[in-house]
């Protein structure tokens, strides 16, 4: 279930918190004129950081591949005030629990909720206390902290804070002519940009954890459209379980309300 719960999350893009802007990015456009190829990206995405980081909320969807699972996603989410967010999940392939039934996730700026599309303990929903998960380490730590200050650009700060991005062109995006940014990121140095309220024990941790995981580097590609907003970005990161992501952005400012479920019908695991 933890897996389960790991992957929702990580589908959506919030594998982390704020890689931190960048002083080294520059103005917000211009004509680049003077400027290496790489400032120019750096301003660019900047610019893309601060336009969609403001918009509040998207539509979203996409995939997620972890080893032979897949996992698609399609919903909103609203980062004006931590994460609301409300998404409609298909599992397949691998040991998928669940695989081909229709789950359903909300997530508030406390807890998460997953149903599961069969009863689990006589309940509908299962809840995930963000305070309970950070008490079991560095990666319920990470969950916690990434569903209260986190939103879309999250992929583009992490491009800005590691300076290693170049652009790869212009592309159609779903009928978006947008600009591709790519760039990869050293799991040691992913680590690290992480979130700023994670202690340094915690980011040790999460460090080590991923170089047990065998991933080395994590690929980050984004898609920005002319208006400076986030159109797509995919995630890839190596590792005994590769891990590929792709999500889309759409609809931005649109409206999204999210209702827990009624404690009644919500089963809380344990804490050990």
């Amino acid at each position: 279930m933890t897996a389960v719960v790991a992957g929702v999350v990580m589908m959506a893009g919030l594998t982390a918190c704020n890689g931190g802007k960048s002083d080294n990015a520059g103005g917000s456009g211009g004509s680049g004129a003077g400027q290496s190829p790489l400032q120019v990206a750096l301003a660019s995405l900047k610019t893309a950081a601060q336009q969609t980081g403001g918009k509040k909320s998207a539509q979203i969807d996409g995939t997620q591949k972890v080893g032979a699972a897949t996992r698609t996603m399609k919903g909103a989410m609203d980062w004006s005030n931590g994460i609301n967010m409300k998404l409609d999940i298909t599992m397949s392939g691998g040991a998928s629990m669940g695989a081909g039934k229709p789950m359903k996730a909300l997530y508030t700026p406390d807890a998460m909720y997953m149903n599961m599309g069969m009863p689990m303990g006589g309940k509908s929903w299962i809840k995930y206390d963000y305070d309970a998960l950070a008490k079991k380490g560095p990666a319920g730590a990470l969950i916690k902290d990434m569903m209260q200050n986190n939103d879309p650009s999250r992929s583009v700060d992490l491009l800005i804070a590691s300076g290693k991005v170049k652009a790869a062109g212009k592309e159609d995006v779903r009928g978006v002519q947008a600009t591709h940014y790519t760039g990869t990121v050293d799991v040691a140095e992913l680590a690290k940009m992480q979130s700023k309220s994670l202690t340094e024990s915690d980011l040790k941790a999460l460090e080590q954890q991923l170089k047990q995981s065998g991933a080395s580097t994590e690929t980050i590609d984004v898609w920005v459209g002319s208006d400076n907003l986030l159109v797509k970005k995919r995630e890839q990161m190596n590792g005994k379980q590769p891990y590929d992501a792709t999500v889309y952005y759409s609809h931005y400012g649109t409206k999204v309300s999210v209702t827990p479920p009624p404690a009644s019908d919500t089963l809380t695991p344990p804490a050990s």
